[in-house]
């Protein structure tokens, strides 16, 4: 499926004119139509992005992708560091973690502080682990033993 259909199916499937599509991205119209008609490329950057949200798809389903892909850059290529701006998968990240509850949040957050763990983060937990570089923790694995209230 080209990029043209998959919009031209989205917008068919949540029933927005390509006007009301175009006004809530921020794009203009004609831009929007002739994008739909394969004469002009898919937006890049943050308009791509705005563009997804509207349509309720994520970036890389958009471009044609495995939606668990990641983008490539070319995508997503505008100065985003400069504007402030989270690129197209952070984008649909906290947008997705925004829907989730509480303790699926937690969850997620776990299970994302595994995978990358912050350099500060790790060296925190090696020294608090029995023979890791906290002072006087040493190899025996002594340190400060806790006693539990009663």
């Amino acid at each position: 499926m080209s990029v043209p259909e998959r919009l031209q199916g989205r917008l068919d499937r949540l029933d927005l004119s390509v006007d009301a599509a175009a006004e809530r991205a921020g794009l203009p119209a004609a831009r929007l139509r002739r994008v739909l008609d394969g004469t002009e490329p898919v937006p890049r950057g943050r308009a791509l992005q705005r563009l997804a949200e509207v349509l309720d798809s994520s970036v890389a389903w958009l471009v044609g992708l495995d939606p668990d892909e990641a983008v490539p850059e070319e995508f997503l290529r505008e100065d985003q560091g400069a504007l402030g701006l989270l690129g197209a998968d952070e984008d649909a990240m906290l947008r997705a973690y925004r829907r989730l509850d509480v303790a699926s949040r937690a969850a997620l957050l776990r299970v994302v502080l595994k995978m990358s763990p912050e350099p500060d983060a790790a060296a925190g937990a090696e020294a608090r682990s029995p023979g890791g570089g906290a002072p006087g923790g040493g190899s025996r694995g002594g340190g400060t033993r806790r006693r539990k209230a009663s």
